[in-house]
């Protein structure tokens, strides 16, 4: 099967796998905001008493189709996320890479967790993901980026496919000649790349969703073809969506029934996907 999706606590998952089992493993945990985590999908509609005006003045009134949310708030966010972490360490292959996604309240904090888990020599990055989107805070630099912390199981044995790596456009195409400028270069360790757009097409309607072309950049460079990649907080299943479309096996864990809804949409025309703890129909099976 070219993946699994289970509603399950993700310890309970990880600590079910063989050590030494998985090629990759991309998260994007929770990042204690605090905060509800919300998002509305609406649509508008012709009508003159509308609450909205657009183009040649023409009104439109806005209906809400509903919306998916989950609380990003933990107690003590460090000690839950170690014994996962420590279990992450474990099911990794010897040659397998840990994509950690946060952003700049934790990331300091999390950063000291994964060298004592992992070891210092074997952090390789902080890639920073920058974009232009939202609101702007007048009272301090307004934060447009997210940290992806890249560890790897040993540091002298793992994937890196340079030569899979999405080329960019020179920022002075001029300075470094045709045939350069042409190719494009690699990717430094920030990431240019917009939030996915919320009127497009690859829009879930899950709060948070990351773009794919985020996850096909980190699939294609520390996997191979036919490699175990695990997601255990999938969220709208993005890590799966990248897998499928690249050749690789994915294990997606989540215990959010929205979330769960969501990826039911998404994967619909997946059938050889297995489904475990839930029905694409979004009921409960007995096999929890």
């Amino acid at each position: 099967m070219p993946g699994e999706i289970r509603f399950s606590d993700n310890l309970t998952v990880l600590r079910g796998l063989p050590s030494g089992s998985v090629d990759l493993i991309y998260i994007d945990p929770p990042f204690n905001t605090g905060r509800l985590q919300s998002l509305d999908r609406i649509r508008t509609v012709r009508s003159d008493e509308g609450d909205r005006t657009g183009f040649a003045g023409r009104r439109y009134a806005t209906e809400k189709l509903g919306s998916q949310a989950y609380l990003d708030v933990f107690d003590d966010y460090l000690s839950f996320l170690e014994p996962r972490l420590r279990e992450a360490h474990r099911v990794l292959a010897p040659h397998g890479s840990l994509y950690f996604h946060i952003d700049y309240r934790e990331v300091h904090y999390c950063k000291l967790l994964l060298d004592g888990i992992f070891g210092r020599d074997a952090f390789l990055n902080e890639i920073i993901w920058a974009y232009d989107y939202g609101a702007r805070t007048r009272r301090k630099w307004p934060a447009k980026h997210d940290n992806i912390l890249l560890y790897v199981k040993d540091p002298a044995n793992y994937v890196f496919n340079v030569d899979a790596i999405d080329r960019i456009p020179y920022m002075a195409p001029g300075l470094v000649g045709e045939e350069k400028a042409k190719r494009g270069k690699l990717p430094t360790d920030t990431w240019w790349h917009t939030i996915v757009p919320t009127r497009g097409k690859e829009r879930t309607g899950y709060p948070t969703q990351k773009p794919l072309a985020i996850l096909e950049r980190i699939v294609l460079a520390s996997s191979n073809p036919g490699d175990l990649v695990l997601d255990f907080f999938a969220g709208s299943g993005t890590t799966g969506a990248a897998c499928l479309k690249l050749g690789r096996h994915f294990l997606l864990v989540d215990n959010n029934p929205a979330a769960m809804d969501v990826m039911a949409v998404r994967f619909k025309d997946a059938p050889d996907v297995r489904w475990v703890g839930w029905t694409p129909e979004g009921d409960r099976s007995s096999e929890n």
